[in-house]
């Protein structure tokens, strides 16, 4: 019993680390936006009296962090000017900090009732702004340790994004309950002083580069070579393309092969239907049940928050002892669950009981689920293509997600919330498959490689 204490006291210890420390704020910093542009914003918008077929279509606002992959090569390639001195990853943070504060004083001062069309604009281009500063958040995340320690790098990132939900989410509920939406945003951006200062205190990350990379930048110096009678900006660009977008693509099938590579981008786009989906309807059904914002603030935002870093933590330590994917396939069956518990009680008007059930079930599967996925993909990158081939993978999961999750408001109108909350669970089913085909293969391949037939 005392070894066994010891031995889970051990696997805590990886949360020591400085840099696993320094992604707490750099976690808050990421997952403070979120909510302002969608889930929070469906309650702001919904008080404004915008319907909820029009709250649904908002959830489009969330293809900013879906499409980054098409603006991460610049991210990953490209050296700013003057602040470019604090390094790549931390130069293209501060930037985009900068973004979010000014966008969220936007929005603060806007009404949505007044011009709805005009405050989504605005709504996007503060996701714009979040969703660069992921981008960097997520390589420098990667570079920023070895391999065994981005479980808890990934657990920290999601108690960091999970504290920082509760300050955009309850917090700002609460703020808006007592003060109205306008103080409640400002209140928000000015929270963005936590990833600024923490940008300026933190270490640049050292990348290096193997001779898997080498060799797929020679494709580069080859077509240098081909093209030296080219005008010289065009070959300039071209070879810039090559080198950050196709390159990347590339690496990733020559280290995996098709027969292996396109099944793990199926569980990638996968993995997360089920959680998005239901995610975007969550506010708006809590005030369709008759609950106030000052009880979902306390049941939601703050209680069920405060659950998810717990699975976080535990996702953190279960990955290092059990592996990523079986800690994976744990968080698909209790996010399965949560949504067919909602479904439940969609059909009985529970009391707040209830409700912090069903909400702490939702937040432990979360934690554990979004920490062993994040951990997953980390583990699939190249460190030279760290922030392009991240975003891709981000991009894989978010785009079919929130295409899906736009359209909650139009199946709750046709069909009830009892009926959505269970095809959110069915649609979870192909990830089942995949995930147990990524552990046989795993296993397999553990075998092979000590020698066990």
């Amino acid at each position: 019993m005392r070894e066994l204490l010891q031995s889970w006291r051990q696997s805590f210890a990886v949360y020591a680390h400085p840099r696993v420390c320094a992604m707490l704020f750099l976690g808050f910093s990421s997952g403070l936006t979120f909510p302002l542009v969608l889930t929070t914003l469906s309650a702001r918008l919904r008080q404004s009296g915008i319907d909820r077929t029009t709250i649904g279509y908002f959830s489009l606002v969330g293809l900013a962090y879906s499409l980054k992959y098409f603006w991460a090569p610049i991210v990953d390639r490209t050296r700013l000017p003057l602040i470019g001195a604090l390094g790549r990853r931390r130069s293209w943070m501060l930037l985009a900090q900068c973004g979010i504060a000014i966008g969220l004083v936007a929005m603060a001062l806007d009404d949505p009732a007044s011009d709805v069309t005009r405050f989504a604009w605005l709504a996007v281009a503060t996701a714009f702004a979040a969703a660069t500063q992921d981008i960097a958040v997520d390589a420098y995340r990667i570079e920023a340790v070895s391999s065994e320690w981005q479980g808890a790098m990934a657990a920290t990132y999601q108690v960091g994004y999970q504290l920082a939900l509760l300050a955009a989410g309850a917090g700002a509920l609460v703020v808006a309950a007592g003060h109205g939406w306008t103080i409640a945003y400002l209140v928000m951006a000015a929270c963005v002083a936590i990833g600024f200062v923490t940008t300026l205190v933190i270490d640049e990350p050292e990348a290096k580069i193997d001779r898997a990379t080498l060799a797929q930048e020679a494709r580069v110096v080859a077509f240098l070579e081909r093209s030296a009678h080219w005008p010289a900006r065009l070959r300039s660009a071209v070879a810039w393309l090559i080198g950050a977008v196709v390159c990347p693509f590339v690496d990733f099938f020559a280290r995996n092969g098709l027969r292996v590579g396109i099944p793990i981008l199926l569980l990638i786009i996968t993995y997360r239907l089920n959680y998005t989906t239901m995610g975007v309807a969550a506010n708006t059904f809590y005030l369709d049940l008759g609950f106030s914002l000052v009880d979902i603030a306390l049941v939601s935002k703050t209680f069920g928050i405060l659950v998810t870093l717990g699975g976080a933590l535990l996702a953190g330590v279960l990955i290092r002892r059990y592996g990523i994917l079986r800690t994976m396939l744990a968080g698909w069956v209790l996010l399965t669950i949560a949504n067919l518990m909602y479904a439940y009680i969609a059909g009985i008007h529970p009391g707040l009981g209830w409700l912090a059930a069903v909400v702490s079930m939702d937040n432990v599967a979360n934690g554990i689920a979004g920490t062993a996925f994040i951990a997953y993909m980390s583990s699939l990158t190249n460190t030279a293509y760290t922030a392009t081939q991240y975003a891709l993978f981000g991009t894989l999961w978010s785009l079919p997600a929130k295409a899906i999750a736009s359209q909650w408001g139009t199946i709750v109108d046709a069909f009830g919330y009892t009926p959505f909350f269970v095809y959110t669970a069915a649609i979870g089913l192909p990830a089942l498959v995949l995930v147990i085909w990524a552990m046989r293969r795993a296993d397999a391949d553990s075998r092979r490689t000590s020698g066990v037939a």
